[in-house]
């Protein structure tokens, strides 16, 4: 099992729920143990995962948001 660690990001261009969710998925398939809270209005997300926080901004970056780590 790996360390998990903290994550925050800045991801810009989520503009409902379904980005929100969107987003959520790709974390999940890219660390299915993570867990974390996006909050719509400010465009950030913070939790916990194992995978690397740049990788995950990298992966949600990828999709077509821009994400950077805080």
């Amino acid at each position: 099992m790996s360390e998990r660690r903290d994550v925050h990001l800045e991801v810009k261009g989520m503009t409902c729920q379904g980005c929100v969710n969107a987003v959520t998925r790709i974390v999940q398939r890219k660390d299915p143990s993570a867990q974390v809270k996006i909050d719509l209005a400010a465009g950030r997300l913070d939790g916990v995962a194992e995978i690397d926080a740049d990788a995950l901004a990298k992966a949600i970056s990828a999709a077509g948001y821009e994400a950077r780590v805080l």
